[in-house]
């Protein structure tokens, strides 16, 4: 099991519940955009965001972005070390940095010392793609192997500088090498690991390697931490890490919601519909099932599991609960009516 790691007000590792995280793409000097972004994050359950710090102006935003938002704030630093420094001095919960990166020890350890002072924990981050020569060159090309000895010599860096608050990630846009690497670094060591597959693609290709490599770490008990790395709205990140983690037995609450696909007999726009129902769900905090049929023929049956369904045809819109018709609606209702349903959940 692995270690306890605070960020800010919230709690890693030792068995805790893994939580989600993802990353803004506004510019962070735009305190006002980034704080939407992340307020909306918020809304459909992110747990932790990292916002890029590429410049001094986007460090010191930190403290205005801080102020107006309610989850914790990481800092994603690639080179400048001071950059680091003064991102944490605006009130940053977690930096992110590859030692490799900042430069000399010198520099590392002027990190290190400030992190220390305020007791915030520094990620470690080695990605596939940024490998040194040489342990390429010891493994013959990119290994998951390479890729564990690069991590645990970086955290070995901090750690020999007498500080342990750490949390580690590894990346590759390959799934498989990716999963061998912390099935590997997982026996050699007890750090927290934030886990995602790096550059995962578009909303299809990124979820599917998302939901392989991430079901194939996390049901191994591996895993403190998420990211589902989409290019796309991050809000879709967000969405498919929450049905990653219910897939998996891992986490509750959440409406799931299940449609089937479509048939000749289907006679409304049911992909359209499912997508809206998806995104209308998204912030109601019920945990149940909600079914979304293509026809009142078989819908009713269909949706027998569900708590409660909608189906519809020809201008008319069921509302279905427990495989029985509950109501019949104008099919331009039906959206409202589910939602009114849900939002009264439990008073009818």
């Amino acid at each position: 099991m692995s270690k306890i790691v605070k960020i800010g007000d919230r709690v890693i590792g030792g068995g805790n519940p893994i939580l989600i995280q993802s990353m803004t793409n506004t510019k962070t000097e735009d305190v006002k955009a980034t704080v939407e972004q992340i307020k909306r994050l918020e809304a459909v359950g992110c747990d932790i965001i990292r916002c890029a710090v590429p410049t001094e102006e986007a460090a010191r935003a930190f403290k205005s972005i801080k102020e107006n938002i309610n989850i914790p704030l990481v800092a994603d630093i690639h080179f400048d070390y001071k950059l680091a420094i003064l991102a944490m001095e605006n009130g940053a919960d977690k930096i992110r940095i590859n030692p490799g990166n900042i430069g000399s020890k010198d520099k590392i350890k002027a990190v290190i010392d400030v992190a220390k002072e305020r007791n915030i924990p520094i990620r470690v981050g080695v990605n596939s793609g940024s490998l040194e020569k040489d342990i390429v060159s010891k493994y013959g090309g990119v290994t998951a192997e390479g890729i564990v000895e690069s991590a645990l010599d970086k955290v070995g860096i901090i750690e020999d500088m007498g500080y342990d608050n750490l949390v580690i990630s590894i990346k590759s846009s390959d799934v498989m090498m990716c999963v061998k690497a912390h099935e590997l670094i997982a026996k050699k060591t007890d750090h927290p690991l934030h886990v995602g597959i790096t550059e995962a693609g578009t909303i299809i290709s990124g979820n599917i390697k998302s939901a392989i490599g991430l079901g194939l770490i996390l049901h191994q008990g591996i895993g403190d931490t998420i990211r589902v790395s989409l290019t796309g709205d991050p809000l879709e990140e967000i969405k498919s890490a929450k049905l990653i983690l219910r897939t998996l037995g891992l986490r509750k609450g959440g409406i799931e919601v299940v449609s089937c696909p479509t048939c000749g007999r289907t006679s409304i726009d049911l992909i359209g519909l499912a997508n809206k129902v998806e995104n209308m769900v998204a912030d109601i905090p019920l945990d149940i099932k909600v079914a979304v049929m293509g026809c009142a023929v078989n819908g009713p049956g269909e949706a027998r599991e569900a708590d409660i369904g909608i189906a519809g045809g020809k201008g008319e819109g069921l509302i279905i609960k427990k495989g029985e018709i509950y109501k019949k609606v104008p099919e331009a209702e039906l959206l409202d009516t589910l939602r009114d349903e849900l939002l009264h959940w439990g008073e009818r």
